[in-house]
């Protein structure tokens, strides 16, 4: 466990490293009108990264409460770091070609096999998974190393502030369990849902998962609440199967993730990765499918779950 937690330390000392770089670049970048705001922002982002378990909770939340000011104020901004031409990224992808897939590859395959075959656990595996990614992106790319702090600065930049939204929706989730939010909904749903009706027990449980992973932007975070606010009591307490219920309440959940610029990660960084001129293109995308799933899901609970 020591080794493990020693491990996490060094990964999340090498984040706030590229954080603080980012910074860098930001407060250097002639270019960008914002670049006090961009740096700064970056900069204490990095910090919490590398010393936030042994700073003052107070500092913490001080720092917390400035980055969120800095955001909310429109002072971070993506700078002038340019890409590649288009030409030059045609060129490459036809050389490379389908080569090009192993290091994304790897980092899945390098986390399973940490996370399955030894025991230092499933963020560790994520972590070496990542470094041997990058490793096999020089090996595979060719391209000289130095630019590597140039294409983390610019992808992060290119992301923006939405960065932070796991871990600040992540930690929302225990701050809603732990204030009692499910026993709330649950009073709310009692006089909504009919006594003894599993359809409508079911449909509360599964859309209340999609609306409330829509507002926190993580199925995790929102299970807790949900399932203690409604699964529990209108779900599982008229005979559901706790398992299927439970595996079911979490993927109508990520329904909601379809939904939702909340899930930073899947709907608003691959907009911009990909420099798309309608941000929510991706979740306009999803909207059908997700929808479609979400009554799948009702479906299948009210069939098989009693």
């Amino acid at each position: 466990m020591i080794m493990v937690n020693t491990i996490l330390e060094i990964m999340y000392i090498f984040c706030g490293i590229v954080l603080i770089v980012c910074g860098i670049y930001a407060l250097n970048d002639k270019g960008n009108s914002k670049k006090l705001g961009s740096a700064l922002f970056w900069i204490l982002f990095g910090i919490l990264f590398m010393a936030g378990p042994y700073l003052n909770k107070a500092l913490v939340g001080t720092m917390l409460l400035v980055m969120g000011i800095l955001t909310a104020t429109k002072n971070v901004s993506v700078g002038s770091l340019i890409n590649s031409s288009e030409e030059f990224r045609k060129a490459r992808a036809k050389e490379i070609g389908n080569k090009i897939f192993i290091p994304a590859i790897s980092v899945g395959v390098g986390a399973f096999a940490v996370a399955q075959f030894t025991k230092l656990g499933g963020l560790v595996g994520l972590g070496i998974g990542a470094l041997v990614g990058l490793i096999l992106t020089m090996i595979v790319t060719k391209e000289n190393p130095k630019y590597i702090p140039y294409d983390s600065t610019r992808m992060l930049q290119q992301m923006g502030p939405t960065v932070i939204l796991p871990q600040l929706l992540g930690a929302l989730g225990a701050v809603f369990a732990k204030a009692g939010v499910g026993e709330v909904i649950a009073t709310m749903m009692g006089g909504v849902i009919p006594e003894g009706s599993k359809l409508f027990g079911v449909i509360g449980y599964c859309v209340g998962m999609a609306i409330f992973t829509m507002i926190m932007g993580n199925a995790f975070a929102a299970f807790a609440v949900i399932t203690a606010g409604v699964g529990v009591p209108f779900v599982i307490g008229l005979g559901g199967n706790p398992a299927l219920v439970g595996a079911l309440g979490l993927t109508a959940g990520y329904c909601g993730t379809l939904m939702t610029p909340m899930a930073a990660n899947f709907n608003i960084v691959p907009a911009s990765i990909l420099e798309m001129k309608d941000k929510n293109g991706v979740i306009k995308a999803q909207v059908p499918q997700a929808l479609i799933l979400l009554v799948l899901h009702i479906v299948v609970m009210y069939l098989f779950a009693f």
